[in-house]
């Protein structure tokens, strides 16, 4: 154990004469933990934000979507884009399949809005009462449209969070006023808890309006719906409700012309996808860790260099080879693992500044896998140079200029 601290203290007081170069040598590890540390955060964050939305949704709904999107727990890329399909013979077809609570059918339109403050583009989302639920969204100031409205084809809208602060200051003054949506005026009834979103490419919840999908007849026309949501009675349905629709819609549809989802599914899919691509980004970046061990290893043969005549007394006067090989050995484990330590703290302060605006977070595996891999580039590009210096043969080193 004393040996072990000598050997330690004797590393320190060398890098404390210098500085500089201990800092540059250990960036390169630093950036490399660093990166690779980010990383594994934000895809946990990414992992974590997805799996709250599916799981706000619940285990008992299921989607209907035109085309195949999934084969073989992927996606299969057969997707007949989002034109609508389904119409109402569809939702009266899944209200007449045993256990099915409720149907809300989605007609999505991009358009212009104006409301008292601004006036600007959005997207409006037309379906049944039963979205609140299906969607897990929740009021925040008024009421969600229900039956009744439906039935009436009721001028009215839901609108988002943003939506109510940016065109009319706050939730509270939004209800009640008036909201023109390609010329045809709504009345605000409602404003919802904010869902988040928009990050990723994802749907931006909180920046839409909500309304009958009757009423949306009057922008559809056609009366078609890209996507009917299906609320079970409870998550055991599911299998068995889904075979049901299957059944039913196949007198209509070839097989290939729509999917049945359940949201674990399409969880499952986006993990394993993602998974992959957050692999490959972690690789990239660890190629900056081997690069900055290849800046150890030189520094360290620069080292042994320097300090040939020093080796050369210290096994004159009865040092071993492997004292030598011990001591150039704990200066590239501890150069690297500054370079760890210094790399998980900036990770750290980063994770912790975007923590309000992405769940991303670091895990114990995280730090032990930073800690690690710092250690053992200090090891693998470390043994080199120190076993040059432990080799070196006494006589030879004291006389070396």
């Amino acid at each position: 154990m004393k040996n072990l601290f000598f050997i330690f203290k004797s590393a320190i007081d060398d890098f404390s004469r210098n500085k500089m170069r201990t800092f540059l040598t250990s960036l390169g590890i630093l950036i490399g933990v660093f990166a690779v540390v980010v990383l594994i955060a934000l895809g946990l964050g990414l992992k974590k934000y997805i799996s709250d939305q599916f799981e706000a949704m619940g285990k008992d709904t299921i989607f209907l979507v035109p085309g195949k999107i999934l084969s073989g727990g992927g996606f299969s890329g057969s997707a007949s884009s989002f034109t609508g399909t389904f119409d109402n013979r569809d939702i009266e077809t899944l209200k007449k399949v045993n256990n099915v609570v409720s149907v809300a059918p989605i007609a999505l339109k991009s358009t212009k809005i104006n409301g008292l403050l601004k006036e600007d583009f959005s997207d409006i989302m037309f379906s049944s009462e039963s979205l609140l639920d299906v969607m897990g969204l929740e009021v925040d100031v008024g009421r969600f449209f229900d039956r009744s409205d439906v039935s009436k084809r009721a001028k009215v809208v839901v609108i988002g969070g943003k939506i109510a602060k940016d065109y009319y200051g706050n939730a509270e003054e939004a209800i009640g006023k008036k909201i023109t949506v390609d010329d045809v005026k709504f009345t605000i009834i409602g404003v919802l808890k904010s869902k988040g979103g928009g990050g990723m490419g994802g749907p931006d919840y909180d920046s839409y309006l909500y309304g009958p999908y009757t009423t949306g007849f009057i922008f559809n026309p056609d009366k078609k719906f890209f996507r009917l949501s299906v609320k079970t009675v409870n998550e055991n349905y599911v299998p068995q409700v889904k075979e049901d629709i299957k059944k039913e819609f196949l007198k209509r549809y070839k097989e290939e012309e729509f999917s049945i989802i359940e949201p674990t599914e399409l969880l499952s899919a986006i993990t394993s996808i993602f998974n992959v691509l957050n692999l490959i980004l972690v690789a990239i970046a660890a190629i900056s860790l081997v690069v900055g061990g290849i800046g150890i290893m030189n520094i360290m043969y620069v080292t042994v260099s320097d300090r040939i005549k020093e080796i050369g007394i210290r096994r004159a006067i009865g040092a071993r080879k492997s004292d030598i090989l011990s001591q150039f050995l704990a200066e590239a484990v501890l150069l690297s693992s500054i370079g760890g330590i210094l790399g998980l703290g900036l990770a750290y302060l980063a994770v912790l500044s975007v923590q309000n605006l992405f769940p991303a977070y670091i895990d114990l595996t995280s730090v032990l896998l930073a800690l690690g891999i710092s250690s053992a580039i200090g090891i693998t590009f470390g043994v080199f140079p120190a076993r040059k210096a432990a080799n070196l043969e006494p006589v030879e080193a004291i006389r070396y200029e």
